[in-house]
């Protein structure tokens, strides 16, 4: 590795602001596209002629399990990659390596697991998730064959955070990049142009997947890797394992309570709207990944960074990457909530020309979105708190605001005041005000504060 190439991957070069953007903007750039990878299905699906609206909403119904799959590409990956940057910020490359080979293992061990799960219980999962006798079949189709590649995903989302963790943002956004691509060629072509409706998206995912996960096998077992995948760094060890796991579960635990959260809402809005308030959250759940996989790119790029300094010992640095997020973050965070609240109609177009369905989505939209500026809050104190190895304070304000705000809300508002299913979607932005509120707080009181106090101590002050 030449000098400069040390430089660009050592977080303690620089000012803090351009290191998080020089490793953010790829990823950012790589989350948009990731967006279009994520929706681009809903998007060909919903505009198939006649059957399409109840098309959109079966895929919708199967959302849950997809979001579950992926949770534990999360557990694994997202779990170690901070345990990676904090040893390479030691210089312990044998023990990042070590992480790294560690989670593959387990995300193999773990895909295997979960699509003979998986396949077991679809359609009695898939009722109990809202189906419909009308959606039963669309969301049968389009999850049978996105179990299948399974491994694919769980390669692809798991193993491109060690990528970056090594300071090749590029390197990982092309593995987003080369299977968006080949899902934007795909879906029209199985879909339309072979007639496979929902079965041909689901297939196109799934070879988009396998492209993804071999780009970045290529890439981790490449000459350029700063760490490399071997036998032996895949070879478990309890210790690292463990501490993957107990980092992993922050991801795990947000990802699954979105699963239980969509299921729930589903199932809701169709006991007190029926199959189009369904279609409307459907469409709702594909808006939000926008905003979601951009900040997801932009914490992406935070993680390495603050993960980093703050296993150089440089406590400077960590506070001026929870300043500079937080700026970015609520920036980012108010722009979207505007354009989705005063813009909904020509959103919603790209997913559905069924102007019935519309009249239920634009007030959907607009009422789940009216607190989304305090999500940003919440993805702030989310990325500090793993980025510094610290799972259980992840953990806890992501079942706060999920768990202990959300579902009920979702139970309870529907009954209240006639809101009927738009109590659903009030849930919402209740519980982004309180959950991202008190998630902030309690990351400034005892994050960013406490360094704050260390570095006074330290200089004598």
């Amino acid at each position: 590795m030449t000098e400069t190439e040390r430089k660009t991957n050592d977080f303690t070069q620089g000012a803090v602001p351009a290191v998080v953007t020089r490793m953010a903007l790829p990823l950012i750039a790589a989350q948009l596209v990731n967006v279009l990878y994520n929706v681009v299905d809903r998007v060909y699906i919903g505009h198939i002629p006649v059957e399409g609206s109840a098309a959109l909403t079966g895929v919708g119904v199967a959302l849950p399990v997809i979001t579950a799959l992926s949770a534990f590409a999360g557990l694994f990956g997202q779990g170690g990659a901070p345990l990676c940057s904090i040893a390479r910020g030691r210089k312990d490359l044998e023990g990042a390596a070590r992480v790294m080979g560690n989670s593959l293992t387990m995300l193999l061990a773990a895909s295997l697991a979960l699509m003979a799960l998986a396949w077991g219980l679809m359609r009695p999962v898939l009722y109990l998730f809202g189906a419909s006798d009308s959606t039963i079949g669309y969301a049968m189709e389009y999850l049978g064959i996105y179990v299948a590649g399974t491994p694919f995903v769980m390669v692809a989302l798991g193993m491109n955070p060690y990528i970056n963790a090594q300071g090749f943002a590029r390197l990982g956004m092309m593995t987003v990049l080369l299977g968006a691509a080949a899902n934007i060629v795909l879906d029209p072509l199985f879909i339309f142009t072979f007639g496979m409706g929902v079965r041909g998206a689901a297939l196109a995912t799934v070879l988009s997947q396998a492209l993804s996960a071999g780009w970045c096998l290529a890439v981790l077992l490449g000459k350029k890797a700063i760490l490399r995948l071997t036998r032996d760094t895949m070879r478990l060890r309890r210790s690292v394992a463990l501490g993957i796991l107990s980092l992993g579960i922050t991801n795990f635990v947000m990802s699954i309570t979105n699963s239980l959260i969509q299921a729930v809402a589903n199932r809701q809005l169709g006991i007190y709207g029926g199959d189009l308030y369904v279609g409307a959250i459907t469409v709702i759940n594909s808006l939000r990944t926008v905003y979601t996989e951009v900040i997801h790119g932009f914490g992406a790029g935070l993680q390495p960074v603050i993960g980093y300094n703050y296993g150089a010992g440089a406590k400077k640095r960590v506070l001026e990457c929870i300043r500079f997020a937080t700026m970015v973050g609520v920036t980012l965070g108010l722009v979207v909530w505007g354009i989705f609240v005063l813009f909904p109609r020509p959103l919603i177009r790209c997913f559905t020309p069924d102007e019935t369905l519309m009249a239920v989505a634009v007030p959907a939209v607009r009422i789940y979105f009216c607190g989304f500026g305090f999500m940003s809050l919440q993805f702030v104190a989310q990325n500090t708190f793993q980025g510094l190895g610290r799972a259980r304070s992840a953990i806890v304000f992501s079942i706060l605001r999920k768990v202990v705000l959300v579902l009920p809300l979702m139970l309870i508002l529907p009954r209240l005041w006639g809101l009927g299913p738009y109590g659903v979607y009030w849930s919402e932005p209740v519980s982004d005000i309180l959950g991202g509120g008190a998630a902030f707080t309690a990351m400034m009181l005892t994050v960013y504060r406490p360094i704050r106090r260390e570095m006074r101590k330290e200089s004598g002050a």
